[in-house]
């Protein structure tokens, strides 16, 4: 009987492991080690979430010319990039009236957000409408700088503070020039100098309003709008913004005297 039992003997495997299971002495030894080092992740943590204040106030100083995170990608990615910096005056004023008619009519006034068109985004978002942008200069400033592309309440709620931050710290004149050196004008074009020899062959300083235009409204999709090759829906938005451009002089007060 013994002897038949042990014929029909079944091997018994032991269970497989799922995928992605650890081993309980695993699990320890991982909850030991973030326990040991949990101070220098802290520490880490912190400091990355500070280095953006800390470069704020370094950004202050005048011949510091920022770069931004997608031109530190490109550089990591062996693609390069063209951006040729320049100072504020040798911007034509024509591109400068422009883009804030375009991007932040309220960047003389406000402190670095823009709280009313911020208020009114949040509503539409409890309603549970599309919301529409409410970037202002400074926050697209320092999110060039500092943050990366995409929507995301993590990246907005970093964003925030920093505009503030930035705009606290720099003149309007300081934060429009980084801005316009650091803005991407399409695919490895950096910065107005750059973006105006690429599509019209021209300085920065020789840009004319209609050039400007094109430009500015260019700037929140860069890549598919083709300031040197607008189509017929750019060239109205771009005529809008000049006829804008044209009778903005309150609203530059504190960028020229």
């Amino acid at each position: 009987m013994d002897r038949e039992v042990d014929s029909q003997a079944v091997d018994i495997v032991p269970e497989a492991r799922e995928e992605g299971d650890m081993p309980a002495s695993r699990w320890a030894s991982l909850r030991r080690t973030l326990r040991l080092h949990r101070r220098r992740i802290v520490l880490v943590v912190v400091g990355l979430v500070l280095l953006p204040y800390a470069l704020i106030a370094l950004y202050l100083i005048d011949p510091i010319r920022p770069v931004s995170t997608l031109m530190l990608r490109d550089l990591v990615l062996l693609r390069g990039y063209d951006r040729q910096w320049v100072e504020f005056d040798q911007i034509a004023p024509v591109l400068v009236q422009s883009v804030m008619m375009s991007e932040d009519g309220q960047f003389c006034i406000h402190d670095g957000v823009d709280w009313g068109q911020m208020r009114g985004v949040v509503e539409d978002a409890l309603e549970g409408e599309s919301t529409r942008g409410a970037s202002t200069i400074p926050m697209q400033t320092v999110k060039n700088l500092f943050l990366w592309n995409g929507r995301s309440f993590v990246r907005k709620a970093m964003e925030l503070p920093l505009a503030i931050a930035a705009d606290f710290v720099w003149s309007k004149r300081r934060m429009m020039e980084i801005y316009l050196n650091v803005a991407e004008w399409g695919d490895g074009i950096y910065g107005i100098e750059a973006a105006a020899r690429h599509h019209f062959g021209v300085s920065a300083a020789k840009l004319s309003r209609r050039q400007a235009a094109l430009l500015a409204v260019s700037l929140p999709n860069p890549r598919e709008r083709n300031a040197g090759k607008p189509g017929r829906g750019l060239k109205r938005l771009a005529s809008l913004i000049e006829r804008r451009a044209s009778r903005s002089g309150e609203y530059i007060t504190c960028l020229y005297d």
